[in-house]
């Protein structure tokens, strides 16, 4: 439904730009809004004429997605704003905002159904089982699933976390409805009533939907790393440059989908043509842009390439470090040789995994480095990593 629509609606609409990301996720919103208005419907009617709190507090769950799904359309809209002056970097975060309240609607719902199960479980009711309300719920489940695989497809291409979020509550949904209709099909040839168990166990999945969902759309507004994806696509843009020796300090800020600011230094020869150099690191900086969709900014970093003193000391010291973490790396490294010692000038890379304060690593590494020559002192400062 989604690619015909889509066919109609949007034709010649690129779903990589901010305007085909916006045309896309509210084609999809208005649909989720639709088909939640009329599953609600079917379920009321469902649980009207069988009686069932767990049907009807299934209902009550697509009423709050279809508002899920306004709250998403809404996040679209003001997240395709285009950047002013008070908002520079635009306003995509304004999507991740939008897919926190679906997670809190989502989580909120499922406490309500919670409360409504244990009252059904204290006092129970008769359950009526009719052909009509079981099929009610095996298309629910089929169209929840529909807008679980639509949205999921979508969100990924879009990489929009609240359709993502969206798409993980429709699963639950189907999920949750998968186990009313067990509790009716229970009640049918055995006549044993489980609907507030059933109730209870449809909350927790909706609460456990909920909890993922805000989890995916609060790491973003925090600050989480960079896709894995994104940065080995950055270091092969990059290193494909002959005049490139290394990169470090790579640090991707995200301002929402599709507004991503990306820095690093470039390890260039120290004896190269500065001009030639800057335009090779130009060149890169609009290979990034039109590639990977962001607004890249490369510091040159000149380095000793020809020295091979300085090239086997720069190894040994790599080595030697690896030694007290291997999850440790260097850069910048220079050598300074005076009348009385050598300083080995670098930056050590700490990830935030090793268990050692900047000050002991420091410590460490100057053992390390003496052991190399009494005469040699290192002036290091401690990086830590972005990525």
């Amino acid at each position: 439904m989604i690619t015909i629509l889509s066919k109609f609606f949007l034709r010649d609409k690129d779903i990589t730009d901010s305007k085909g990301r916006k045309s896309y996720g509210t084609l999809c919103s208005v649909l989720g809004i639709v088909l939640n208005f009329i599953l609600f419907a079917l379920k009321y009617f469902a649980g009207f004429i069988s009686g069932s709190v767990a049907i009807m507090a299934d209902a009550f769950n697509n009423l709050s997605d279809a508002g899920s799904s306004f709250i998403t359309l809404i996040g679209f809209v003001f997240a395709g704003k285009k950047p002013d002056t008070e908002h520079p970097f635009g306003h995509g975060r304004f999507e991740y905002l939008s897919g926190l309240f679906v997670a809190l609607i989502i989580v909120l719902m499922g406490f309500e159904l919670i409360k409504s199960s244990f009252d059904k479980i204290i006092h129970p009711e008769d359950v009526d089982t009719s052909v009509l309300a079981m099929g009610i719920l095996v298309i629910s489940i089929l169209v929840k699933l529909y807008m679980f695989f639509y949205n999921n497809k979508i969100g990924k291409k879009i990489n929009s976390s609240a359709m993502k979020a969206t798409a993980t509550d429709s699963l639950g949904d189907s999920v949750a409805t998968a186990v009313v209709l067990i509790a009716m099909i229970v009640m049918r040839f055995t006549n044993i009533n489980i609907d507030g168990y059933c109730g209870i166990l449809v909350a927790m999945f909706i609460i456990y939907a909920g909890y993922g969902a805000a989890k995916e759309t609060i790491s973003p507004l925090l600050g989480s790393l960079p896709d894995e994806e994104l940065v080995e696509s950055i270091q092969e843009i990059v290193m494909a440059h002959d005049e490139v020796c290394g990169i470090h300090d790579l640090v991707v800020h995200d301002y929402g989908p599709g507004r991503i600011m990306i820095s690093l230094h470039a390890e260039v020869p120290g004896d190269g043509n500065i001009f030639e150099l800057h335009d090779a690191i130009d060149r890169i900086e609009k290979e990034l842009s039109e590639k990977l969709y962001c607004e890249a900014v490369i510091h040159l970093d000149p380095v000793e390439t020809n020295n091979v003193v300085v090239k086997e000391i720069k190894a040994l010291v790599a080595k030697k470090i690896k030694i007290i973490n291997p999850a440790i790396t260097i850069h910048d490294f220079r050598m300074v040789t005076g009348p009385t010692h050598t300083n080995l000038i670098f930056d050590a890379v700490m990830p935030y995994e090793v268990k050692m304060s900047p000050d002991e690593l420091k410590m460490e590494i100057e053992k390390m480095v003496k052991t190399i020559n009494p005469e040699y002192y290192s002036v290091v400062h401690i990086d830590r990593t972005y990525i």
